[in-house]
């Protein structure tokens, strides 16, 4: 099985795995506090239904009312400072649930101004994040030379500690605030911050929702605002430097099995080539039918391992380097060697001396895109070529 399909297959496990057991702890941890909750509610709503003299149906036409009323306990939701809430909970996907649109037109462009915001915002703390960590990572070298230690290089450990320590006391600071200002206890303030910087949002906790702060308080207004905003950031930061990581490993390891398959491919070869040698009067022909022999052994990797690079012709000599290096080649694929020698037959004469291009400078040919097929167009003389683009 091949590695990326494991660790797809390992990563399936895991979450049903976890999701089990998050599902059994909160049964565990919150049935028995839901069912005795429940038992009190009951147990409420008859003794007023008994004191107020109401019927089942008008009881449940005022819990109708209540509830319809709960967004407006708050104040006016939807003048701009409110609005603006709630668009930063639209397109940060956290979506407390406190404020909705109720018009059929406001429902439809929630629709279409989620659809577009919310990718710009994810691109857009994906982009910062980046920038902290680059700015994040140069002030760990820069403090490290000024300590005057040995190693100033600064490894995914140290950037990962930093963002731990910055997401804490984004959380810390959050909660000291909102616990004052909203007069929550403390784990209830740092459960909103957390619930709210980690997009989950269930509207349980919600700031800005009591003595009409929308209107009435902006400062606290615009406390909340950049703290969400730049929350996000932090939390972005974090995610960028340590889950993007792991989404890349597929990718790196996609690259690495086509590189391998490349060298050690020899006997499926994928180039249409005929050979690659350049053709010298002096060969007979017998010596010529076993070069194309054994060059047909190798054509395949070559042309892989170009499929990498982008090349013009008077880089194939560093390709061709770099795959003798890894793999055994014979003496007569080593395009130095013959383009060394004067002949006038050949246009890509190439200097002693020189750094090695077998390219003519008047006559070097670029390549400016490859595909699977064959990726060179010179300096072989004889070949035959797929299309490419």
């Amino acid at each position: 099985m091949k590695r990326q399909n494991a660790r797809t297959l390992a990563l399936i496990m895991s979450i049903l795995t976890y999701l089990v057991v998050g599902a059994a702890v909160f049964e565990t941890l919150e049935s028995k506090q839901e069912k005795s909750h429940r038992r009190r509610l009951d147990a409420r709503k008859y003794e007023l239904m008994r004191k107020y003299n109401l019927t089942k149906e008008n009881f449940e036409e005022l819990e109708h009312v209540v509830l319809q009323l709960k967004p407006h306990k708050a104040g006016v939701q939807w003048k701009f400072a409110g609005s603006f809430y709630f668009a930063i909970t639209v397109i940060t996907t956290i979506g407390y649930g406190h404020a909705a649109p109720s018009t059929d037109s406001g429902k439809v462009f929630c629709m279409f101004y989620a659809l577009l915001g919310i990718p710009l915002t994810l691109v857009m703390f994906q982009s910062l994040g980046e920038r902290i960590n680059t700015f994040v990572r140069y002030l760990l070298h820069q403090a490290k030379k000024c300590l005057g230690m040995r190693h100033t290089e600064v490894s995914m450990a140290n950037m990962v500690t930093v963002g731990f320590f910055s997401c804490m006391s984004t959380l810390c600071v959050g909660a000291v605030a909102f616990s004052h200002c909203e007069g929550w206890s403390f784990l209830h303030a740092f459960y909103y911050c957390f619930i709210t910087l980690t997009t989950i949002g269930f509207g349980d906790y919600v700031a800005l929702q009591k003595d009409d702060s929308l209107q009435n308080d902006p400062r606290y207004v615009a406390f909340c605002f950049v703290y969400i905003l730049m929350g996000l950031t932090v939390i972005g930061a974090f995610l960028n430097l340590v889950v993007l990581r792991f989404l890349t490993m597929n990718t790196e390891d996609e690259r690495r099995d086509a590189k391998q398959k490349a060298l050690l491919s020899v006997s499926k070869p994928r180039g249409e080539v005929s050979h690659l040698l350049p053709i010298s009067t002096s060969t007979s022909a017998m010596p010529v039918a076993q070069d194309t022999r054994r060059v047909k052994d190798y054509k395949g990797a070559y042309t892989e391992v170009l499929h990498f690079q982008t090349i013009c012709s008077c880089l194939w000599y560093r390709s061709e380097e770099k795959l003798q290096s890894s793999t055994r080649i014979p003496q007569e694929l080593t395009f130095s060697d013959a383009y060394s020698q004067p002949n006038s037959d050949c246009p890509h004469y190439m200097e002693p001396g020189s750094t090695g291009c077998v390219c003519s400078p008047r006559q070097c040919t670029g390549i400016s895109s490859i595909t699977t097929g064959l990726h060179i167009l010179s300096p072989f003389r004889v070949f035959k070529r797929r299309s490419s683009v």
